[in-house]
């Protein structure tokens, strides 16, 4: 979804509200430091719940709003994640989604509604697979393939989770970026977000020089989410891309309060294990390439216990200042 930005670091059913509980939440809870024990709201993360609780219109048609905001193009991770709801709305509850492909078309209008269609492409045994058209005024402005599975075992393996320090020791992205921002006139930090992000490797005394490609950021939802396997994919579907194209400045100086001009072009998200949106989950995300005018960036996401969750995949356009 084309943003102007400074850069930051059963079927046919109608549903109501979120899809069944299919998960059940474990015998963890907060932590000490929590960022809930920190008097954080709950208010955002139900705002985001509510943004994602699409309006059934019509057989395999969903409509989704935007938030009221300054901004006048719709958020690239907030249409993504409507996208995914309206695909999953249309499969059975013990098919869970695997991966997500998703091009950015046209910017967004946060002005008025968009509706999302579903083709049902394939309904396998084992498989589903679902495409979603966004449409504002007529025209296609977001498209996404989206594919389901009935868990199955099978081999296992995967990378380990990188070191890093625990979150509660590290500063908000509020805390580390907000008064400098304010300074220059820039009050995106005093939003309150839906998400908690912490970095663990840069600070804003870092950003104007070149640094090395990467950044590891912890993340959760900043309250409780409903106990729906679905409801997560889709609360990091949102998430996975506040964050990540912005991993391709690191290299050349720029940092969140830097004018960029940034638009995602196409992303892509792997499902590999179970996890909770709402507990900390670590992004370590690096950007091999820069070139053309076009960033390109990959995300793996960990829970904190060391399991490779979701592996991300995103390129957009990165334009200099002029």
């Amino acid at each position: 979804m084309v943003k102007r930005r400074r850069a930051t670091g059963g079927p046919n059913a109608a549903a109501p509200g979120p899809r069944p509980v299919r998960a059940r939440r474990d015998d963890r809870r907060r932590p000490a430091g929590d960022v809930r024990d920190l008097g954080v709201s709950q208010a955002a993360v139900d705002a985001l719940v509510a943004l994602l609780d699409l309006e059934k219109i019509e057989v395999d048609i969903f409509r989704g709003v935007s938030p009221p905001a300054e901004r006048q193009r719709v958020f690239g991770g907030q249409v993504a994640g409507q996208a995914l709801v309206a695909a999953a709305r249309t499969v059975e509850p013990d098919s869970l989604v695997h991966s997500l492909h998703a091009y950015f078309l046209r910017p967004g209008d946060t002005r008025i509604p968009i509706l999302y269609m579903v083709d049902r492409i394939r309904d396998g045994l084992s498989f589903v697979t679902r495409r979603v058209t966004a449409v504002q005024h007529g025209r296609a402005i977001f498209s996404l393939s989206a594919s389901f599975q009935v868990p199955e075992e099978g081999f296992d393996h995967a990378d380990p989770m990188p070191e890093v320090p625990d979150p509660e020791t590290l500063p908000t992205v509020s805390e580390a970026w907000g008064e400098m921002a304010a300074e220059r006139g820039d009050h995106r930090f005093e939003i309150d977000l839906p998400f908690d992000l912490r970095n663990c490797d840069w600070g804003p005394s870092q950003r104007s020089t070149p640094l090395p490609p990467y950044q590891r950021i912890w993340l959760k939802a900043t309250g409780e989410l409903p106990d729906d396997p679905v409801l997560h994919a889709c609360a990091l579907t949102y998430a996975s891309d506040m964050t990540l194209l912005d991993t391709a400045l690191l290299p050349h100086g720029l940092g969140p309060i830097d004018d960029v001009f940034m638009a995602s072009l196409d992303h892509a998200m792997w499902f590999h294990r179970p996890f909770r949106a709402d507990e900390w989950l670590l992004y370590a995300q690096h950007t091999p390439s820069a070139s053309g005018g076009r960033g390109f960036a990959q995300g793996e996401v960990y829970t904190r216990e060391g399991h490779l969750a979701v592996t991300v995949v995103q390129e957009g356009l990165v334009r200099p200042p002029r």
